[in-house]
């Protein structure tokens, strides 16, 4: 017959588990945080780095092609044109999208009068009421 261990040395053995379970769960944690952590500041030095090369390029091609938009934009204001829109006819018993575009050219009734820039939105806008508007083209002062 087996002899029976003392309660002692079997609780003795019992805490000597657990405590192999809780280092070897610790090991495993700490392990677990120590890649985090390196996955971290790599990506972290990655994300710098890049930055650093984007920010650098951003600022070269803004420099190069400051002075290409701005010549654009003079020659765009020079030969900017205009035109006097005037409506003639009411809104009233018009489907609704006419009398928005009434109002999104700025006419707020009838013989209301706006200078309207002349682009390719507008022309659009102005061949859906052309029928209740008159066009004329505006001088500019450029």
């Amino acid at each position: 017959m087996p002899e029976a261990k003392p309660k002692k040395a079997e609780q003795a053995e019992a805490t000597e588990k657990k405590a192999a379970k809780k280092t070897t769960a610790a090991k495993t944690t700490a392990a677990k945080a120590a890649k985090s952590t390196k996955a971290t500041k790599t990506t972290k030095a990655t994300k710098t780095a890049a930055k650093k090369k984007t920010t650098k390029k951003a600022a070269a091609t803004a420099a190069g092609t400051k002075k290409k938009t701005t010549a654009k934009k003079a020659a765009t204001k020079k030969a900017e044109k205009s035109l006097r829109v005037r409506q003639v006819r009411s809104g009233i018993r018009h489907p609704w999208r006419m009398r928005r575009t009434l109002t999104a050219l700025g006419l707020k009734h009838h013989q209301d009068e706006v200078v309207v820039p002349d682009n390719p939105s507008i022309r659009g806008m102005l061949r859906r009421v052309h029928h209740l508007v008159s066009v004329t083209p505006e001088e500019s002062n450029g």
